[in-house]
């Protein structure tokens, strides 16, 4: 048997539950106070389960005479959820006592009795206790109260909707209509609409077009509900649509925001003219300004990117409105109205755009909010965006950008660093006044990786004389002067060095692994964790020295490495352009002395700890070259560099025109299909709205928009067989997963002779999987189908596994009862994640974050290590991170980081690291992480699965 329906819920305590003689006694008793108590319990333990079929007389006797009203509104919830109906759906004898209860009710002198007795009569579905009452719910339409009458209305409503509804009530849409006419209370006119709506489309609609030029002066919930009348008629006739689009238009003058919005949405949905998208997006934008509320603004940017989509060419003209909400200060609607206008960019509004920016970057300046440096980082990587797209921008932004060189937040200061770099590439006009900007700010530059990259621009970029020479001033003016430290300070470093030598001897030897640029493992020594922790300064290093000075001496020897190889393209493009050989080997000796101070400091006790291999020999080689200068070698330095940063910058750009190309859909028409020339069509008595409508509609058609969701091939690979072939019920499965929800549309076939008497369909799940709706009962003929849905509502990203049987009784033998277990339904985890892009800083961050990890050994017969990392992307649904430009070659190694990001806002991160071995084999392991187990699991059973290649 099926449960049937609850329509309250009300929290119960499992504790000890209340015996039925302790309530009846309650009842029986003159205390109000305790007859409240008494009436929850039972109400509580009927809602458990617990019948208690003796308290019922109790209740008519002793509390149905009561006055109070508490007492009355928790008589009728009991009445509500006992048992009305026998075994065999009969009414039972004593329900006919609580008719003449309910009359008096709704004749009672007080308004809220006869209120909350009319909203009762909505739950019920007995027409045997309705019928006597219908005189008396009729009446109360002329109440005086608009509470009484309201309630009145709803309750006509839901007694014309029951089975047996218009034979008790048949006139009930005449005397709405009527009703509708006369009333003055905006709620009752709403419940009077929608009753007309629901149970009398033609009436509804002709009370709309009857009043059609006060529609703006009604009510919110009443206009509301004209939407939705507006909405389902236009869904089954297009053709009458024009004139409803009308009324919409004019509501979007209402005083009310949410009409407003349902108004645009109802636009959208129904029209494709420019009038009603550029419309509709107008009302976002304002909507987007006026409200106050965060989650509002952020459903309206929903929308606005919605539009954005389809309709790009109207949104380009309000980019300016959509950029205005950077005035909120949070940060996540800051960060979708920047992805938003980024869209939207064209040669006409660019300027406007970067104006705007550019005024909100000094806005960050002064501000001392939380987020600002956020807030910063995500404007300098926007007027970067737009610099890359139209270079003609560039100069007008990176001169005010580079005061950020030396901003307190790393990344936003690194992002102004890496901007830099490309566009003194992109833009040769703009390379003089750069490196000026550049060597006059560099003092201020406080961060080690910011000045590595500055570095670099100087080395490379540094053409004439007096560039050069200003760059190896400069340098040398931020390392200070040398050597780095006295013999004094080294003695007082050795005795600190002796004093904590056990402490130091433990901590060097710990070790632990991080992951490294490229996504592969490494163990990390202590000793290199402190080179990569925030500068300490020794002794001799004050905040006043030199950026550089201070950077060195906490035992950056990265920074040291950087600051050889700049001054070593020094040295050698001064070779070229100084005609004075006595000024090339001045500058020659100072360079070569400060790389020696610089190995000197790295092996001395200064610093807390020596200098590593690596920084060593690229120091060494840096000297090396400075005294055994060649032309081979100075190609590699003075030109190799730049050319490797060109084709970097020229894949880069490949891969976004790619990756542009593919978000393109491709729309195609069939050869068959039907195409109108509006050029044909009259135009008499059609307005400027409905001609732009029709010519939209018309492209649609063409274009095959209409038609792009139809992919008949991909529904078959979704059906499922649930039961065998010689079961005397066949079923089977059409799966839909729409983000939050599964549908399942089962096909069951009877097989037999017989027919099949109360048929169900039961599931269940397992998993974060939830069944919406209770299983019916249906009865099936001899070889006849039926088709049964069952919907099922996803929250969160795991593999759910759906199961159950199907349970029927023959007519020949009702008292037994067949089940046939069907095939378990297993629910996809590709069907929620999708490709997505992330910063390789940000992937890092999340990697180093996130607690759940799945460890997958690599086990396939794929010999190729590319075509094993392009199996796994497949297989996977993810984007490769790795730019093609690191997968090149054949060095029988590969380390690889995807990403892919689901419905429900998860992050995946995977780190393929495989290696080729001798007999040709790969072997390696393939890393999952995220932020919550289910995520990381059911990729790795995927990719477990998937792997081998032959699946």
């Amino acid at each position: 048997m099926t449960e049937k329906s609850c329509t309250l819920l009300v929290h119960f305590d499992k504790g000890t539950p209340a015996l039925a003689n302790e309530i009846k006694e309650a009842l029986e008793g003159n205390d109000v106070e305790l007859k409240i108590e008494a009436l929850k319990k039972a109400i509580m333990l009927l809602l458990n389960g617990d019948t208690i079929p003796q308290l019922f007389i109790t209740i008519i006797r002793y509390v149905l005479p009561s006055e109070d009203h508490t007492v009355q509104k928790l008589l009728l919830l009991y009445l509500e959820i006992v048992e009305k109906t026998d075994s065999k759906g009969k009414i039972l004898p004593e329900m006919i006592l609580i008719c003449q209860n309910l009359r008096n009710n709704l004749q009672h002198p007080n308004e809220y009795i006869r209120g909350v007795t009319l909203r009762f009569l909505c739950r019920l579905n007995e027409a045997e206790i309705i019928e006597p009452l219908i005189p008396s719910i009729l009446a109360n339409l002329e109440h005086r109260h608009p509470f009484v009458r309201r309630n009145a209305v709803m309750a006509i409503m839901f007694v014309y909707r029951l089975p047996q509804g218009e034979t008790l009530l048949d006139s009930a849409p005449e005397i709405i209509d009527r009703f509708l006419a006369s009333e003055q209370d905006p709620s009752s006119k709403r419940n009077a609409f929608l009753m007309l709506f629901n149970c009398a489309q033609d009436r509804a609609v002709n009370y709309l077009f009857t009043h059609i030029g006060r529609i703006i002066e009604w009510g919110e919930q009443l206009q509301m509900v004209v939407l939705e009348l507006i909405k389902k008629v236009c869904r089954v006739n297009k053709g009458e649509k024009s004139k409803y689009i009308k009324i919409i238009i004019s509501l979007l003058d209402a005083p009310s925001s949410a009409v407003v919005y349902e108004c645009a949405g109802t636009l959208v949905s129904l029209s494709s003219a420019p009038t009603a998208i550029k419309a509709a997006a107008n009302t976002y934008s304002q909507l987007l300004l006026s409200q106050s509320d965060n989650n509002v603004k952020l459903i309206l940017l929903d929308r606005i990117s919605e539009l954005k989509a389809s309709h790009r060419e109207i949104m380009v003209e309000l980019v300016m409105d959509v950029l205005r909400a950077l005035s909120s200060p949070n940060v996540d609607i800051r960060r979708k109205t920047l992805d938003i206008v980024l869209d939207l960019i064209t040669p006409r509004n660019i300027n406007q755009v970067v104006m705007m920016l550019k005024k909100e970057v000094v806005k960050t300046q002064s501000g001392e909010l939380e987020k600002n440096g956020e807030y910063r980082q995500m404007l300098v990587q926007a007027i970067y965006a737009c610099a890359v797209k139209f270079p003609e921008v560039a100069s007008t932004v990176v001169h005010p950008l580079m005061d950020f060189l030396g901003d307190t937040n790393v990344a936003s200061a690194l992002d102004v660093a890496v901007f830099v770099r490309e566009i003194i590439e992109t833009n040769p006009k703009l390379r003089v006044s750069i490196i000026t900007r550049l060597l006059d700010t560099f003092y201020q530059i406080r961060n080690s990786r910011v000045c590595t990259h500055s570095l670099w621009i100087i080395g490379e970029y540094c053409l004439s004389l007096s560039e050069v020479e200003s760059g190896i001033e400069t340098i040398k003016q931020c390392l200070g002067e040398l050597p780095f430290y006295t013999a004094s300070e080294e003695k007082e470093a050795q005795d600190a060095t002796k004093n904590s030598q056990v402490v130091s001897s433990t901590t060097v030897s710990s070790r632990r692994p991080v992951i490294l640029a490229d996504g592969t493992y490494a163990t990390q020594s202590a000793a290199l964790e402190t080179a990569m922790s925030a500068p300490v300064l020794v002794q001799g290093s004050l905040a006043s020295v030199g950026n550089l000075r201070s950077l060195i001496l906490s035992g950056d020897f990265f920074l040291e490495t950087v600051v050889a190889c700049t001054l070593t393209k020094l040295v050698l493009r001064l070779e070229e352009i100084q005609p004075s050989k006595a000024e090339v080997n001045k500058a020659t000796t100072q360079a070569l002395l400060i790389m020696v101070s610089m190995l000197q400091l790295g092996q001395s006790s200064v610093l807390p700890h020596p200098i590593d291999n690596d920084s060593r020999d690229r120091i060494v080689l840096c000297i090396r070259l400075l005294c055994h200068k060649g032309e081979e070698v100075r190609k590699i330095w003075l030109e190799s560099c730049r050319q490797s940063f060109v084709k970097m910058l020229a894949d880069k750009q490949l891969l976004e025109t790619e990756e542009t190309k593919a978000k393109a859909q491709i729309l195609s028409a069939q050869p068959d299909d039907l195409i109108d020339f509006y050029h044909l069509k009259s135009r008499k008595g059609m307005s400027q709205l409905e001609l732009e409508d029709a010519v939209q509609d018309d492209l649609k058609r063409a274009t095959g928009e209409f038609t792009k969701d139809r992919d008949d091939a991909n529904k078959l690979n979704r059906i499922l067989q649930l039961t065998g072939f010689s079961d005397p019920v066949y079923a089977e499965a059409y799966v839909t997963v729409n983000h939050y929800d599964i549908v399942l549309d089962v096909t069951v076939i009877n097989r037999t002779k017989e027919t099949l008497q109360n048929l169900c369909l039961e599931l269940a799940t397992m998993g974060d999987l939830k069944l919406v709706e209770r299983p019916q009962n249906y009865t099936l003929a001899p070889e006849s189908s039926k088709q049964i849905k069952a919907n099922i509502k996803v929250s969160s990203t795991e593999t759910g596994v759906i199961f159950g049987n199907i349970v029927y009784e023959t007519s020949s033998n009702v008292l037994e009862r067949t089940v046939i277990v069907l095939n378990d339904i297993h629910i996809d985890i590709m069907d929620y994640i999708s490709p997505a892009s992330c910063a390789d800083v940000s992937f890092r961050t999340m990697w180093a974050e996130f607690e759940w990890e799945n460890k997958v050994a690599v086990n396939t017969v794929i010999q190729d290590e590319k075509e094993f990392l392009n199996h796994v992307v497949k297989a996977t649904n993810m984007k490769c991170l790795t730019p093609p430009l690191a997968l090149e070659g054949e060095c029988g190694v590969l380390a690889a980081n995807l990403y892919a990001k689901s419905v429900f806002g998860e992050d995946a991160l995977v780190n393929v690291s495989v290696e080729k071995q001798a007999d040709g084999k790969l072997s390696g392991y393939i890393r999952i992480r995220s932020k919550t187990q289910g995520i990381a699991l059911s990729l790795g059973d995927k990719i477990t699965l998937k792997q081998k290649g032959g699946v």
